[in-house]
């Protein structure tokens, strides 16, 4: 029983759907999987085993009544802990919300128990999702960041804790860590995700998305996600009820990507630099290298306006109240926030849309771009969660884009690829995604 959370998330639905294993056998599996390395890897803000197999034990008896069961039934989802829940408490990575409990439920966590899924607990976020890191480590080197903000959400799926995790980005908090712990991290397009419930940073940058061991499952539980929600007004209406299916079609042509190396890509180390260059001459044949487009660069600066200005906004009371409590780097991102003028805003904002209508034209050519996920593998020590700058560009447009655990960097460490698409193109942005796994020998 306790290989049971070694399988994937659409095996697991598979087996309880049909009586093979107990929703409460598959929870067991994975409460014995945290007894055994969350004393090491810290990716957990708040668990009750004795809460999971409650609710494993009723999803059971729901099952065996004979009525109809949702895609997810049975299935423990792990919940990054700025998602409010009514039963759990939502700390948000920070002192100032020990035990806080909200009285409502996250918009994305009522679809996920309406599709039968069991919300396992709270996975460790950095302090209000932005750079002070929390005490989680990287399952595959517990000396080592598992990245952030999304730490806890990456690292469980990474060391089989969870089958799936919900995480959310608002520069690099789900690209980088998925690089980092090598798992798949989908960033879904901005405006498919609801984020009614969730600790709000930038309304024009935060989005949620997924961490899963292949992009079958991310598909799966991404179908159940994705939904227009009236309480947030950046959600859109979109058709994700042929997701899964084709993120698992095959593409009627072959793929043709192209490599953005960036300005950023100096930054990365040597010893990396040559592993990633050896994986594009190996595929040269469907990937073009191209340097940089010059007008990216101006998106970092435009980002960080709209990133502080907004987080100075969103965390305006904490700031007034409990300034000595908060970390230096949440309090130094505020306080240049309060600074910059309202024409720096709205031209940062305007850029966005300006910048997309020319920056689309790549996809008459290509079916994705791809960069690296990070600047290289996981960093030694816990004080840094990286540098987010290989996901700024996307986050601002708002593109759909999945970190693929296709290699293995210095120190035989997991090194994500980005895959980039079209916006609102996201059914097929995941079977781009999983074709290039397939291409590349990636057997996930």
């Amino acid at each position: 029983m306790d290989d049971l959370c070694l399988l994937s998330a659409t095996d697991l639905i598979e087996r309880i759907k049909t009586g093979k294993n107990s929703s409460v056998e598959v929870c067991q599996s994975y409460i014995n999987r945290i007894e055994k390395f969350e004393k090491d890897v810290k990716a957990w803000a708040y668990f009750d085993k004795e809460y999971l197999l409650e609710r494993a034990r009723h999803a059971d008896d729901y099952r065996l009544s004979g009525k109809p069961i949702g895609p997810l039934h049975g299935l423990p989802v792990a919940i990054k802990d700025i998602i409010s829940t009514d039963d759990m408490p939502t700390g948000c990575g920070t002192k100032i919300r020990q035990s806080v409990r909200t009285k409502d439920d996250a918009f994305i966590i009522n679809l996920l128990v309406s599709a039968g899924a069991i919300i396992m607990g709270k996975t460790v976020t950095t302090e209000f999702a932005y750079f002070d890191p929390g005490p989680t480590t990287n399952p595959h080197d517990y000396k080592r960041s598992p990245g952030g903000s999304s730490s806890g959400s990456a690292a469980a799926v990474a060391a089989y804790m969870a089958p799936l995790a919900i995480g959310t980005q608002t520069n690099g908090s789900l690209i980088r860590p998925a690089s980092y712990c090598g798992v798949i991290g989908f960033k879904p397009s901005y405006g498919l995700i609801s984020r009614q419930g969730i600790l709000k940073q930038s309304h024009f940058l935060d989005q949620v998305g997924i961490f899963s061991r292949n992009v079958e499952d991310a598909a799966l539980i991404a179908k159940v996600l994705i939904k227009k929600d009236n309480q947030d007004k950046a959600t859109v209406n979109y058709s994700s009820d042929d997701m899964l299916e084709t993120a698992m079609s095959k593409p009627p042509f072959d793929q043709k990507f192209i490599f953005f190396k960036t300005s950023k890509w100096k930054n990365i180390d040597k010893e990396n630099q040559k592993i990633i260059e050896t994986f594009l001459n190996k595929n040269k044949e469907f990937i073009k290298v191209e340097d940089n487009l010059s007008y990216f660069d101006d998106i970092f600066k435009y980002h960080k306006v709209i990133h502080e200005t907004d987080m100075a906004y969103s965390y305006k009371d904490y700031f007034k109240n409990y300034k000595k409590q908060m970390g230096a780097k949440l309090i130094e991102a505020i306080e240049r926030g309060l600074t910059y003028k309202s024409s720096e805003y709205v031209e940062a904002l305007e850029y966005r849309d300006f910048i997309y209508n020319d920056f689309k034209e790549i996809f008459y050519d290509y079916h994705g771009i791809l960069t690296p996920s990070s600047t290289g593998v996981a960093p030694l020590g816990l004080e840094s969660t990286g540098s987010p700058e290989f996901s700024t560009i996307w986050t601002y447009l708002g593109v759909p884009s999945i970190s693929l655990p296709i290699l293995k960097g210095s120190n035989n460490l997991p090194l994500g690829i980005q895959l980039i698409c079209e916006k609102l193109d996201d059914s097929r942005a995941l079977r781009t995604a999983n074709w290039l796994m397939k291409k590349t020998g990636v057997k996930k």
